[in-house]
């Protein structure tokens, strides 16, 4: 599972002219599921972003979580970040789950950031052409694969 956090000062997601998400301070997250990613990688990604320590202390130190600020989320479907570009210029998405499968664990990842205690969690539409504003406070953006932390 891949993930794109990105810090924000608000996010929104519209699909076909029509808000349907939409935070202030905290975390845009794009979403990304292979075929080998199960639950156990949906919860140590969400328990690795809602303890991730990017927001200011009163020292201005990246010290703070999107818990200690009572900041939200919001996750946008991303497969593309699964993209295999080893050959040729047009990437593959055959390295993406099916969507039946990278749906459940979607919805899955967004319970979890919820019982990780964050209370605003926000979503975009699974598989729909979204239009995503996001703006980056900072701008702190952090890759995170959860290959590090699961094996196989």
């Amino acid at each position: 599972m891949k993930a794109v956090v990105q810090r924000v000062s608000s996010s929104s997601v519209t699909v076909d002219g029509e808000l349907i998400g939409k935070i202030g301070k905290g975390y845009n997250v794009l979403l990304g599921v292979g075929p080998e990613d199960t639950r156990q990688h949906a919860d140590v990604l969400a328990a690795k972003i809602a303890k991730l320590r990017v927001f200011e202390d009163e020292d201005g130190k990246m010290n703070r979580s999107v818990l200690d600020i009572y900041g939200e989320v919001l996750v946008i479907s991303q497969f593309t970040l699964c993209a295999d570009i080893k050959k040729g210029n047009r990437p593959s998405f055959t390295t993406a789950a099916p969507p039946d499968m990278a749906n459940e664990l979607y919805e899955y990842f967004i319970e979890q950031l919820k019982l990780n205690g964050i209370k605003k969690v926000e979503h975009g539409s699974f598989g729909a052409d979204m239009k995503v504003d996001i703006q980056n406070d900072g701008p702190v953006t952090i890759l995170m694969d959860t290959d590090i932390w699961v094996k196989g």
